[in-house]
C-alpha cells in the first residue's frame, strides 16, 4: 500500500514546490516606450546688415604698358637695362648709334636748305624777267615800227621784198620773246607756290626726323618694370621694329569674369556710386571700376583697379579675389552645414523639435577669422530663434532633438 502512495507523494511535492516558487517570484520591471532624440547645435538668429562676397579669378594686366619701337633704322649702341629691371622716369632704356641717325638728320636739313635756295632763285628770276620784259617790249615796238616802215617802202617800190621778209621775221621773233617772257612772269606765282609747298613738306620731314633722332635715345616715361626685351647691343634694327616693353608699377588692373547672375546688381551698385572692394589672399586691395564693353554667355569681365603698391604683382599672373557685393539688410550668417537643399533650414521649437522653413540664399560671407559662411534671409527668420546648425541626414519636421554639449557628438 505504502509503495503505491510514494509516486503520488512525489508528484504532490513537486506541484507544491512549483506553486511556492511562482508565488515568491520577483515582479518584472514595467517597460515604457521612449522617443529617441538627436543632439544638435544651434545658433541664435541675429538679423543684421551684412556684406555678401563673390569669389573671382582674374588675370593681372598693365593697361598702360608701352612697346618701345625703333624710330629710325640703325644699330643698337646702348641697352643698360635687362628683363624685369625696375626703372625710374628719365632713366636710359636704349640708344641707337649716332653714326646711323646723323646722316638722316643731315639729309632732311639739306633738303630744307636746297628748297630755301630755290625759292630765293625764283624770286631773283622773277625780278629779272620783269626787267627783261621792259627791254624786250621796247625791242618789239622798234621791230613793229621797222616793219611798218619797210612795208610802206615796199608799197612805193622803194624797198625789196627781201627787206620786208627780214622785217617780218624780226617782228615775229620780238613778239615771241615778249610772249615767252610774259608767260614766265605769269607762271611765277605757281612756281613759287610749288616751291613753298615743297619747303613746308621738307620742314615737316626735318621736324619728324629731329623728333625721331631725339627718340632714338629712349628713356623711361614713368616708374616701371622693363620686360619683353628683343634686341641686344650691336643688333641692327629696322624702322618701327619692336625693341622692348615697359609697364608702370602703378595702375595695374585685374580682369575677372563675373557670372551673369551677379552682373546686374554690381552694375547697379556702380551706377549709384557705391565702392565695392576686392581683396586677395596676398593682401592686395582692388576697387571695382567698370565692366568690359563686350560679354559672352559665360559672363562679363569686371575691371578692378589696384589700390596701393603692387607688392610683387606681375602682369599675366592669375589672382584669386574676394569681391564685396552690395550689402543686404536683415541677413543671417550661418555655417554651410545649416542649409538643406537649395534653400531650407531648420529651427528648434520650444518643445525641442525640428521645423523646416524656406529661406533665400543670398550668397557667401567671410567672417573676421577668414572662414567662409553662408548668408540667408527670410520672413520666417525671427530674432532670437534657435537655428539648427548640425546637418542631420534624417532631418524632418517634428524630429525630436536636444542641445549637444561642447564635447558631445550629435546623433545620439
Amino acid at each position: 500500500m505504502l509503495k503505491r502512495l510514494i509516486p503520488l507523494i512525489i508528484v504532490a511535492a513537486g506541484i507544491a514546490g512549483f506553486m511556492i516558487l511562482k508565488a515568491t517570484r520577483p515582479e518584472p520591471a514595467e517597460v515604457t516606450a521612449t522617443e529617441r532624440s538627436w543632439r544638435v547645435q544651434v545658433q541664435p538668429v541675429e538679423l543684421a546688415t551684412r556684406v555678401p562676397v563673390l569669389s573671382l579669378y582674374g588675370e593681372v594686366l598693365a593697361p598702360d604698358q608701352r612697346t618701345i619701337t625703333a624710330t629710325l633704322a640703325g644699330r643698337v649702341a646702348e641697352r643698360p637695362v635687362s628683363e624685369g629691371m625696375a626703372v625710374r622716369p628719365g632713366e636710359l632704356l636704349l640708344a641707337l648709334d649716332e653714326a646711323d641717325i646723323g646722316p638722316a638728320l643731315a639729309q632732311a636739313s639739306a633738303q630744307v636748305d636746297d628748297l630755301d635756295a630755290q625759292i630765293r632763285s625764283e624770286q631773283v628770276r622773277y625780278r629779272n624777267d620783269q626787267n627783261a620784259l621792259k627791254s624786250e617790249q621796247a625791242i618789239l615796238d622798234n621791230a613793229r615800227r621797222q616793219f611798218e616802215r619797210i612795208e610802206s617802202l615796199v608799197g612805193r617800190n622803194l624797198a625789196s621784198r627781201e627787206n620786208l621778209e627780214a622785217a617780218t621775221d624780226a617782228l615775229a621773233r620780238a613778239e615771241l620773246t615778249v610772249s615767252t617772257r610774259q608767260r614766265a612772269i605769269q607762271e611765277h606765282p605757281a612756281r613759287l607756290q610749288s616751291l613753298e609747298a615743297k619747303l613746308t613738306q621738307a620742314r615737316a620731314n626735318l621736324a619728324a626726323t629731329e623728333r625721331d633722332v631725339e627718340r632714338a635715345r629712349v628713356v623711361a616715361p614713368f616708374e616701371g618694370v622693363v620686360t619683353g626685351i628683343q634686341v641686344a647691343v650691336g643688333d641692327q634694327v629696322a624702322r618701327n621694329e619692336a625693341l622692348l616693353t615697359v609697364y608702370p608699377t602703378q595702375g595695374l588692373e585685374v580682369r575677372a569674369r563675373v557670372p551673369q547672375v551677379f552682373q546686374a546688381e554690381l552694375i547697379e551698385a556702380l551706377e549709384q556710386g557705391e565702392i565695392l572692394m576686392a581683396r586677395s589672399d596676398s593682401g592686395h586691395e582692388f576697387v571695382l571700376a567698370r565692366f568690359a564693353g563686350l560679354s559672352d554667355p559665360a559672363g562679363t569681365e569686371a575691371v578692378l583697379e589696384l589700390q596701393g603698391k603692387p607688392g610683387g604683382l606681375r602682369p599675366g599672373g592669375l589672382l584669386p579675389l574676394t569681391l564685396e557685393r552690395p550689402a543686404r539688410e536683415k541677413a543671417v550668417e550661418v555655417p554651410f552645414s545649416a542649409l538643406y537643399g537649395a534653400g531650407s533650414v531648420y529651427l528648434m521649437t520650444d518643445d525641442s523639435r525640428m521645423t523646416r522653413i524656406e529661406v533665400e540664399r543670398i550668397g557667401e560671407a567671410q567672417s573676421d577669422s577668414g572662414e567662409r559662411r553662408l548668408l540667408i534671409a527670410g520672413d520666417q527668420l525671427r530674432p532670437g530663434a534657435r537655428l539648427i546648425t548640425t546637418h542631420l541626414p534624417n532631418a524632418v519636421t517634428g524630429l525630436k532633438v536636444k542641445l549637444a554639449d561642447a564635447a558631445g557628438e550629435p546623433g545620439q
